[in-house]
């Protein structure tokens, strides 16, 4: 008993020093505001931690911080840095044909779609819609994909994702 008591509170010292210690602005900001989340075990005799959730909504600072990174790297470029768009009118075709990278940030059409559909776009591509996104399906992991949905949906304001949540209930 001692020891594990000892065990958890040297752990919480540990971590409150790493925190402290950090310097990423954004991971302090995000883990501000979260929720616990639980589950139960196995044997359904107790339950445990999973994660904390960011703002009630349903992914964890740590998918978040993976998929701001995930999306620098893979989608930025097509989509701009902040999910804005980098076309003026992402709704007409280009002289080819193909339809431009829509704005993720919540004032296109994303937010209107549910989880899946979007997991299925990122696996997918987007070349069977009429534009030009390549599929991520074998690039990334699928907790890489799960981070990056984080990350376009923390881009959305209270407001669109709350109208999100509640056609998609999670």
């Amino acid at each position: 008993m001692f020891k594990t008591v000892f065990g958890v509170i040297s752990l919480s010292i540990v971590a409150s020093i790493l925190v402290a210690c950090g310097t990423d602005d954004e991971a302090k900001k995000v883990e501000m505001n979260k929720t616990v989340v639980t589950e139960k075990t196995v044997d359904n005799t107790s339950t445990r931690t999973v994660g904390k959730k960011v703002d009630g909504r349903w992914y964890t600072p740590a998918q978040l911080i993976r998929g701001k990174k995930v999306f620098a790297s893979n989608c930025a470029s097509c989509h701009g840095d902040k999910g804005q768009g980098l076309t003026v009118d992402w709704k007409k075709p280009d002289a080819k044909g193909v339809f431009p990278p829509p704005p993720l940030n919540g004032s296109a059409h994303a937010w209107h779609h549910s989880k899946d559909l979007l997991m299925r776009t990122v696996n997918e591509g987007g070349v069977a819609l009429g534009g030009a996104m390549p599929s991520f399906k074998d690039k990334l992991s699928e907790k890489e994909k799960e981070a990056v949905l984080a990350h376009v949906m923390s881009l959305w304001p209270d407001k669109i994702y709350n109208t999100w949540s509640k056609r998609n209930p999670q």
